[in-house]
């Protein structure tokens, strides 16, 4: 009897999962743009499943920031504080600088061949000039770099920031107009190559100057289109 029970509740629980993966995914590349409305009826027509998993996935996105409920009761998908972006910054560039110092005190051979992988992947991404693509492979790049840092806290922390920044990200890329340059990933493999010979202060230099370009070209995106009326 208990085994056919738990196969509604797997059935639910996917289902969950199912509509919280890909309005995660959505809301995080700005296919659902910030501000815009979250309709339950109609998300549970789209996906073909009751309202219930509906709701517990939009509790989960709610968890992580990415939906809010306004005093209305009516649910929207969060607006993007710009205001505050500063702090977004700070963060990104110390966590840039802080796990590519310590890539280069701890990482062993098997670390540089998961970097090498993921640069791999970044380049064929800029190649193919997909953004999407730019983005995760981007990420998966300086997680593996995170790793090899071996600080569990570091690591989370800065998994953390890139996953929320995915939205920042994805400006930030609009702002070359999708096709970055291929400099980016030059740049990379000088982070390697820093890395690699286990020079700190130099892997620290390079992780600073690679997130505050970052940074000064979102901010100069924000100057061109005004703080609060980007086009999304």
């Amino acid at each position: 009897m208990a085994e056919a029970g738990s196969g509604p509740e797997r059935k639910r629980g996917s289902g969950v999962k199912m509509v919280y993966d890909v309005l995660r995914d959505e809301i995080l590349d700005l296919e659902m743009a910030p501000g815009s409305p979250i309709d339950e009826v109609y998300l549970a027509e789209r996906f073909g499943i009751s309202r219930t998993p509906i709701r517990e996935a939009l509790v989960r996105l709610a968890s992580e920031g990415l939906i809010e409920t306004l005093p209305n009761r009516s649910t929207r998908v969060s607006t993007i504080d710009f205001i505050n972006m500063h702090t977004f910054f700070d963060a990104l560039v110390l966590m840039y600088r802080v796990t590519t110092r310590l890539a280069a005190e701890y990482h062993r051979e098997a670390d540089l061949e998961i970097i090498h992988a993921r640069q791999a992947e970044f380049a064929a991404a800029v190649q193919a000039q997909d953004a999407l693509a730019m983005i995760a492979t981007n990420a998966a790049f300086h997680a593996a770099i995170a790793e090899a840092g071996r600080n569990p806290y570091f690591i989370s922390l800065f998994n953390r920031l890139l996953d929320e920044g995915r939205r920042i990200l994805r400006l930030y890329y609009q702002s070359y107009e999708d096709r970055l340059p291929p400099r980016f990933v030059d740049e990379h493999e000088e982070i390697i190559a820093a890395i690699a010979a286990r020079d700190l202060t130099e892997a620290d230099r390079l992780g600073k100057l690679h997130a505050e370009q970052i940074v000064s070209q979102i901010q100069k995106l924000f100057s061109r289109r005004g703080q609060l009326d980007i086009d999304l």
